[in-house]
């Protein structure tokens, strides 16, 4: 399994997420900047993601929408901050309300994703940055570290392909 870790700092206010593939940087790059990739794991198994919009330049957004089993969809958005193909995205993620708008009663994570060449693949690392100890716990009470690491488990599969 791809997944290697998932650390938290509080005093840094961060989750960070290690996973490793055996695929070069450049093949991993492709699943953040494809949205029919991304849309492919970026959900966990259960929650696949669809997105609507994805305009992959720094200033650009995306939109997109989890379904859950029982056909709840749950809405979220990207606000992308910087771009260093092939090792490096970073940008804003938040939740999004039924019109696909911003939902402002949760702040935004900010994430920025780090990939290089290490023993024959490739490790990637998500750095998650919080505004509280508050927003971290409600979003480890939400599931996002179970999430992300199911979700990252599906991304061997599509590199096999």
């Amino acid at each position: 399994m791809p997944f290697l870790s998932s650390e938290k700092n509080l005093d840094d206010l961060t989750m960070t997420i290690t996973a490793q593939f055996d695929a070069d940087v450049a093949r991993v790059w492709q699943l953040w900047e494809d949205p029919r990739l991304l849309e492919r794991w970026w959900g966990p198994p259960t929650w696949p993601a669809t997105f609507v919009t994805f305009d992959f330049e720094v200033g650009g957004r995306a939109s997109y929408y989890m379904t859950g089993p029982d056909g709840t969809k749950a809405g979220g958005w990207w606000r992308i901050t910087a771009i260093d193909a092939p090792t490096s995205l970073a940008f804003e993620d938040g939740f999004a309300d039924a019109n696909g708008e911003p939902d402002t009663s949760i702040a935004p994570t900010h994430a920025v994703v780090t990939l290089r060449a290490e023993d024959g693949g490739t490790r990637m690392t998500i750095l998650s940055q919080f505004d509280s100890v508050e927003q971290l716990d409600q979003m480890l009470a939400m599931g996002m570290e179970e999430g992300m690491s199911l979700a990252i488990g599906q991304i061997d599969g599509i590199l096999a392909e």
